[in-house]
């Protein structure tokens, strides 16, 4: 999951620039400013908009649903099933509190076959 050291911003610049894409490329490419991007990146700004923040995530090649951790945030499609069933889900996370990453995956995967 997500790492406490790395901020947002810090963890974007580390891995664009590890892809060898400038800040004016990737700006472009997810339809904002370059200072706005530089901004975010130095922590200045707070993350931008989900959709952006899923922009970036596929420009850098990592997974959405971290990066949007990064950000403070969870994906629209993951709050509107937790609103259509909050009890449930909650006692679901909750169950899942202590669980290794490999556990939760597990388990994924067998609600995945009983929903099959």
């Amino acid at each position: 999951m997500t790492s406490a050291k790395d901020k947002f911003g810090a963890f974007i610049r580390r891995e664009r620039e590890g892809k060898d894409i400038g800040l004016r490329e990737m700006a472009k490419m997810i339809g904002v400013s370059p200072t706005y991007l530089s901004k975010v990146e130095r922590d200045e700004f707070p993350p931008p908009a989900e959709d952006k923040v899923k922009a970036i995530a596929k420009i850098i090649q990592c997974d959405a649903d971290d990066l949007l951790a990064r950000a403070g945030r969870v994906s629209t499609d993951i709050s509107d099933i937790i609103k259509r069933h909050p009890v449930e889900l909650a006692a679901l996370l909750r169950t899942t509190k202590g669980l290794t990453a490999d556990d939760i995956t597990r388990l994924a995967r067998q609600a995945q076959k009983a929903k099959d």
